[in-house]
């Protein structure tokens, strides 16, 4: 870039936006990079403040804005996401379709460190709609180096930085447990309210038993539920160390793999997630999920529907913002229950 005087720029080509703000009206491009500056332009220019202009000149080594702003849009884009067009150095991604919006945290932190650049996105882990705001992105100065930006795909490694990942409507099956349900000494009041969550997306009850505290049967129906087809099987109850629940043990004797059995939320640190070898989720739910608002469980229900992998890492990960403030009118998502990291 070159700086000059507006009132010579007649015939030069603009390397930048220029916005004209008019409060309460607009604040938009009114001329637009790639303009060549006309003579009825001037007076336009200068009323928007710009008696100096930065012109292009031509610099193998640099990178105007836009097209920077377009390579960390590369960095970042991944599928059932759709880019706008460079305004003013700013590229914002959007989602395509209804799902789970999923950030790698770790790349994008390396990308925002190395200065003169920024990608913002929304909070990691959470369900979008068609149609909502993902990230934006932009250089902070009107052109960069070539060379930054190619330490900036390095830093973001061989894959997108965002991943949009449609859930399923899955078929699943309950296994509620405790002899106090299955005696009738109390009603079932756990079933409804997974039938309500999982309604939510449009999953369907495929099957559901209710066989007490006995270890052997709690395997023998997850057994069942997995051989019928069902693609994810939910245990209820049965959860903490006391010696009649006998449920985390049930589930590791289906043979499934236990991936994580504790989990750094309140409520919900009883949780359990296992996977079968062909990868349907079977978890064990603490009680709380029964009567509490939010939980360890609306945190993983996304992922697992989204088959996203519920691994140990990411329940880790949780314990910065696991507490549910359990607030008098609940706003979650819009909260920072499950926004650690």
């Amino acid at each position: 870039m070159k700086l000059i005087r507006t009132g010579d720029a007649v015939g030069q080509i603009l390397c930048h936006d220029i916005t004209q703000i008019i409060p309460g009206v607009t604040k938009d491009a009114v001329f637009r990079k790639g303009h060549i500056v006309r003579e009825e332009d001037i007076p336009v220019l200068l009323s928007v403040g710009k008696d100096h202009l930065y012109v292009w000149e031509n610099d193998e080594t640099m990178l105007h804005e836009n097209d920077a702003a377009n390579i960390l849009r590369e960095i970042c884009q991944g599928d059932n996401m759709y880019a706008t067009e460079p305004k003013e150095g700013k590229i914002e991604l959007v989602a395509g379709c209804d799902g789970l919006f999923v950030v790698d945290l770790e790349h994008l932190r390396a990308v925002n460190a190395l200065g003169e650049m920024v990608i913002a996105t929304r909070p990691s882990g959470f369900v979008v709609k068609k149609g909502d705001r993902l990230c934006g992105m932009r250089v902070i100065p009107l052109v960069i180096e070539k060379e930054k930006m190619e330490r900036a795909r390095a830093a973001a490694g061989r894959r997108p930085l965002l991943c949009l990942a449609p859930m399923r409507a899955l078929r699943y099956g309950v296994v509620t447990t405790g002899n106090e349900v299955l005696y009738g000494r109390i009603a079932d009041q756990f079933t409804p309210v997974l039938r309500e969550k999982l309604g939510e997306f449009g999953c369907e009850l495929a099957a559901h038993e209710v066989v007490g505290d006995d270890g052997e049967a709690i395997t023998a129906a997850i057994r069942r539920m997995l051989s019928s087809g069902c693609e994810m099987v939910l245990c209820t109850g049965g959860m903490s160390v006391d010696p009649d629940d006998r449920t985390p043990l049930a589930i590791k004797n289906t043979g499934a793999s236990i991936l994580g059995y504790g989990a750094p939320v309140l409520p919900g640190a009883m949780f359990l997630v296992a996977y079968t070898e062909d990868g349907r989720p079977v978890c064990g739910l603490p009680g709380c999920v029964m009567y509490a608002r939010r939980t360890i469980f609306d945190l993983a229900l996304p992922r697992l529907l989204a088959g996203v992998p519920v691994t140990a890492e990411w329940l880790a990960g949780l314990g910065n913002g696991g507490l549910c403030l359990d607030c008098p009118e609940c706003h979650f998502p819009n909260c920072g229950f499950g926004k650690g990291g």
